[in-house]
């Protein structure tokens, strides 16, 4: 019981200096309140309410500043909550927004290397039908056939090439022939 009374006592300070407070400005009293308010703090002004309701406190002032500041207490505390999840939506939302931009860059990044790798695979498949071992043998018939068609039309060439000199040596001399007959 005199626990009780107490901090009945206790709670009877913590009000009176809230209700001076209160009575000087009710902005100052919010100032106070929106520090560090913590739900152990409500639950004992609710406690002291209720020893207030049990020990028959007579002024209905006093009950009524009392029920006042709890009021303006839980109105600070729900008005600071608000802003704290005010503050934790637009972080959430700021970090959806960049987990988005994270996801459509590996989207794109992703999109680029599944298309190199589709390149590279077509590419490989197009090498390994030319390279095959089982063709290999015909790819080197094709290539010694191919070779002894370039050395004939080269040689070829080369007799073409041999028998329009000796053409233009005999048309040289045949010219020089026609000039030295003219002269004389």
């Amino acid at each position: 019981h005199k626990q009780n009374i107490n901090k009945l006592r206790s709670c009877d300070v913590f009000f009176q200096s809230c209700a001076g407070s209160c009575s000087s400005s009710g902005k100052s009293l919010s100032k106070t309140l929106s520090g560090e308010l913590h739900t152990d703090q409500i639950k004992h002004i609710i406690e002291c309410l209720q020893l207030t309701r049990v020990h028959h406190v007579k002024s209905n002032v006093t009950i009524f500043i009392y029920v006042y500041i709890l009021y303006l207490m839980m109105n600070c505390v729900f008005c600071r909550h608000l802003k704290q999840n005010k503050r934790s939506e637009e972080l959430l939302e700021q970090y959806r927004c960049e987990i988005q931009e994270l996801k459509l860059k590996h989207r794109k990044q992703r999109m680029k290397f599944e298309n190199q790798l589709h390149q590279l695979i077509e590419q490989h498949k197009n090498l390994h039908s030319v390279f095959t071992p089982e063709m290999l043998p015909d790819e080197i018939e094709s290539a010694e056939n191919i070779t002894r068609q370039l050395l004939s039309a080269e040689q070829m060439k080369l007799a073409q090439l041999h028998r329009l000199y000796e053409e233009l040596d005999e048309i040289e001399k045949a010219a020089c022939d026609t000039a030295a007959e003219i002269q004389e």
